[in-house]
């Protein structure tokens, strides 16, 4: 669900949230970047700016090792949005969550994996584009992993 401003005159909310489900495939961590993307343009933010660029780049991976590590049979995964606008020329945050149903917990000690080593860049990534990420305990089953992208107005 998504609040919006529906019209050019009328007043920006300060904050506008959305909450998804999809499916635990790679097809659903895809749709949940395209579904990011077109949500953040409709709040305001062209798919070209640097916010949006990052927060792509966060959803791919959170959403990807949701389907990859998170995976429970039978279970979805969640794609939860926030986004605080910039006040007064100031800074505004996104928040980006993604939960699941698997109680295995990522390390938030990011390590730099060796050059001949396959995987284990993407919560590198992760670390790098956020301001401050992490991972919390989902009631009654499973986690959440968020990271908060800050940007300036209209950023």
């Amino acid at each position: 669900m998504a609040r919006v401003p529906q019209g050019p005159g009328e007043e920006r909310s300060p904050y506008v949230c959305l909450r998804a489900q999809f499916g635990a495939t790679p097809r659903g961590a895809r749709l949940a970047r395209r579904v990011a993307v077109r949500h953040l343009g409709e709040w305001g933010h062209p798919p070209a700016s640097e916010l949006v660029c990052a927060a792509a780049l966060v959803v791919a991976e959170l959403t990807g090792n949701a389907v990859r590590h998170g995976r429970v049979r039978g279970r979805d995964f969640g794609l939860r949005l926030e986004l605080r606008e910039a006040d007064g020329g100031g800074r505004g945050v996104l928040r980006v969550e993604v939960a699941d149903a698997a109680e295995a917990r990522p390390s938030t000690s990011v390590r730099v994996p060796c050059a001949d080593e396959e995987s284990g860049r993407g919560l590198v990534l992760v670390d790098a584009l956020a301001e401050r990420w992490g991972v919390e305990r989902r009631v009654p089953v499973g986690k959440t992993v968020w990271a908060e992208l800050e940007y300036g107005a209209r950023g």
